[in-house]
């Protein structure tokens, strides 16, 4: 299938149009460009004429309204405000969000970093104080205009976005609808076993990428999927290996997250769900963005049935594992 470029969500963003968006609010490049890693956003490191390098964060067309993204920035601002290691934009003209022909953008200081070592126990407990401080922090007030993560947002609208489209084969649709409704009832029972839980405003995508060590410690960065939601959403993906392996981790966490913040328990038969809304909703955006020429040929295995047949059986396996007793709350000692 072709598109016209105007459909394309990046397809005018050239070198030359990203430095002079730079250009446009203050700091004067270089002539250093280097694309980095993102498919949803397009993220630049900059070479500025005065030493030194930007992140120029270009975000995708249509996906936030600006007062959405003016609330993410206002929550990074308040966090660094408040010494919490998370990275805002920078303020240029008094504002941090910025246009450049269709396009919008902001701009970072460029705050390197290796990745955790999460096996580490004391990184883990360190990493906790900075999730319960964070924690702290979004609790003291909600977003407005920013999504919930829950299961209409994550689970229902991803199916039925992939059922609408057609995505699914026809020779799978039968097996793949039967699953993904027990999927999001198995969530609906887990939610109501948690006892509705408080949400707040989260990090939202808290994997070790998003995650920069340094000798100081961490710091967190990409709040592009910050949304309101129960707090284990922060601290699950931070998990892995197995059954003995995640409870040491959880347990190092929590030991540094309930120095600031103490922790709902009950929260814990969340995981198993909001990994089974995060795998329904990783197929949906797939869909959502095939229009990008980088998607089909990042994930060229994307529609075939291999594909549907791996996510079948995967949801299979989370509609056993949100039936059976929360794995970290067996046999927990906190």
């Amino acid at each position: 299938m072709t598109h016209d470029t105007s459909e394309i969500p990046y397809a005018d963003l050239t070198p030359d149009a990203v430095l002079n968006a730079v250009d446009s609010v203050g700091p004067r490049c270089d002539g250093r460009l280097l694309q980095l890693n993102s498919f949803e956003n397009r993220v630049f490191q900059v070479g500025l004429d005065e030493g030194g390098l930007l992140i120029a964060k270009f975000y995708r067309p249509g996906r936030w309204s600006d007062a959405q993204i003016a609330e993410e920035h206002a929550f990074t601002r308040e966090l660094a405000q408040r010494e919490i290691p998370a990275v805002p934009p920078l303020e240029l003209g008094g504002r941090t969000l910025h246009a450049w022909g269709r396009h919008r953008f902001a701009l970072f200081p460029r705050q390197g970093g290796r990745a955790p070592e999460l096996d580490d126990e004391h990184t883990l407990e360190w990493l906790g104080r900075y999730l319960g401080r964070m924690h702290a922090v979004g609790a003291g007030s909600s977003y407005r205009h920013r999504p919930a993560l829950d299961i209409e947002s994550f689970g229902t609208r991803s199916r039925d976005f992939l059922l609408q489209g057609k995505w699914v084969p026809e020779s799978l649709l039968a097996a793949w609808s039967s699953v993904a409704e027990q999927a999001l009832q198995g969530a609906r029972e887990a939610w109501q076993r948690a006892g509705q839980p408080q949400s707040l405003r989260l990090h939202g995508d808290c994997h070790v990428g998003n995650l920069h060590w340094t000798d100081d410690g961490p710091h967190f960065v990409d709040f592009d999927d910050s949304r309101s939601g129960p707090a284990v959403q922060d601290l699950w993906m931070l998990l892995s290996g197995d059954e003995h392996d995640m409870r040491a981790q959880f347990a190092a966490l929590l030991r540094g997250y309930e120095m600031f913040r103490e922790f709902d328990r009950r929260e814990l038969h969340l995981v198993e769900p909001l990994r089974t809304l995060r795998l329904l909703h990783y197929s949906a955006w797939i869909a959502q963005r095939w229009h990008d020429p980088a998607f089909p040929a990042a994930f060229p295995w994307f529609g075939s049935e291999r594909y549907w047949q791996d996510r079948i059986l995967e949801l299979r396996e989370q509609v056993a594992l949100m039936a059976e007793p929360p794995l970290l709350g067996s046999g927990y000692q906190g």
